[in-house]
């Protein structure tokens, strides 16, 4: 009996995904735990591992949408991996010209088209469509690049390359108008975008804006930053001062750390704190768990593991459930000023921008101090503008007086 491959559960709203790529060949040899695909979701990118050591048989090819508990491949304990027969030495045959190698080739119908008229060979065209395809404009550059490979000989009709056109189930780009293209969503993308809608149809958002002066975080990091990487392994960043300070704040004002079910305010007594990452698939908003009992460094060391696995596609649909308020960095990418979108079922977000140095009055003089906008995204039928505005200068106030932190005043 062989060990059946499964589509696994994630997280109750999941029920379905797509195979984005086999890491082994049909007929390999694997072994327990070893990786054997990567399956894309609505929530994360994850990688399959084998269920037993064996022989593997793919029943399901790459790109395909299965769903979960679908068997997608089986596992042969007892299976010897597929290997290619080795031919019994004999005397070597006359030499004679090879015949061009016969291949199929993924073209669009005109390129398709183009390269028979033109007698060329689609193997040497780099294809630039969906999944290496070729297009016209790519048979158009070949030329071009290449003048002397329209010079050349024609080639036998039937030892050229099959070139076939592509039957793709997607809308296509119209192939004599190559200023657009066109490409699926991946289904983290699409169920982005379902959130986003959600979100703004779902809750009353409003926002409410403060400045903070950075200069006593910029001064703690130069002067303590070598003596933590060095014991610590992690620099000193701004992202877990900004998680310390939310959580003091949610302390003073629970009530943002509350939530909406049906009719009722759900009061939360922990504190897990969402940061958004951006990555090639889109934005994932992983969960520190507690992280009111975590240390500076452990901060910085859990987001320092878990954006290097949101960016290679590892991060578990678990570690993306539940948290109760979030976090998102614009200014890394130069944002001044932005407005973020609520995490529903979370009733605010904090918006983090572009550090600038900026004139500013301190003690009726005019000074250069280095600003950072903050915003504050909040549901207002749970949170009212007072509290909304309170707990938004209580982060400010843990930025620019971070000692404040340490003692908890």
């Amino acid at each position: 009996m062989g060990v059946a491959v499964e589509v696994p559960k994630g997280a109750e709203t999941v029920t379905e995904g797509r195979i984005a790529r086999w890491l082994v060949a049909d007929g390999a040899a694997v072994k327990a735990d070893q990786p054997l695909l990567e399956l894309e979701t609505d929530k994360a990118t994850m990688e399959v591992p084998s269920p037993a050591a064996g022989v593997i048989t793919i029943l399901v090819k790459a790109d395909q949408v299965v769903q979960v508990g679908a068997k997608i491949a089986d596992i042969d304990p007892a299976g010897k991996p597929a290997t290619a027969p080795v031919p019994t030495p004999t005397a070597a045959p006359p030499a004679a010209p090879a015949p061009k190698p016969s291949a199929e080739v993924k073209a669009s119908p005109a390129a398709a088209a183009a390269i028979r008229n033109k007698d060329l060979d689609p193997t040497k065209i780099p294809g630039t469509g969906p999944g290496g395809r070729i297009t016209k404009d790519d048979v158009l550059a070949f030329q071009s690049n290449l003048p002397a490979q329209l010079d050349g000989p024609k080639a036998d009709e039937k030892s050229l390359t099959r070139v076939t056109a592509q039957v793709v189930p997607i809308p296509q780009p119209r192939e004599d108008n190559p200023r657009e293209t066109r490409q699926p969503m991946t289904m983290i993308r699409k169920r982005i975008a379902e959130r986003l809608l959600e979100s703004q149809n779902s809750t009353a958002t409003l926002s409410t804006f403060n400045e903070a002066d950075m200069s006593a975080i910029q001064d703690l990091r130069a002067k303590y930053n070598e003596k933590f990487e060095k014991k610590y392994g992690v620099k000193i960043g701004f992202m877990s001062v900004f998680v310390k300070a939310a959580v003091e704040a949610l302390k003073a004002f629970p009530i943002v750390n509350a939530r909406i079910d049906g009719t009722d305010i759900v009061q939360q007594h922990f504190y897990d704190i969402g940061v958004a990452v951006s990555t090639e698939k889109g934005l994932m908003v992983p969960v520190l768990r507690d992280a009111d009992k975590k240390s500076f460094a452990d901060i910085e060391k859990a987001i320092a593991d878990v954006a290097k696995r949101a960016r290679d596609g590892k991060v578990g649909i678990q570690e993306m459930q539940g948290g109760t308020f979030t976090i998102t960095n614009g200014g890394i990418f130069g944002s001044m000023l932005s407005t973020p979108i609520l995490n529903p079922p979370q009733t605010a977000i904090l918006g983090m921008h572009s550090i600038q140095k900026r004139a500013v009055v301190v003690n009726d003089q005019i000074v250069i101090r280095p600003m950072m906008y903050l915003a504050l995204s909040y549901d207002h039928r749970l949170l009212d503008g007072r509290e909304a505005v309170q707990f938004l200068v209580r982060i400010k106030e843990c930025l620019e007086n971070p000692e404040r932190m340490l003692f908890e005043v």
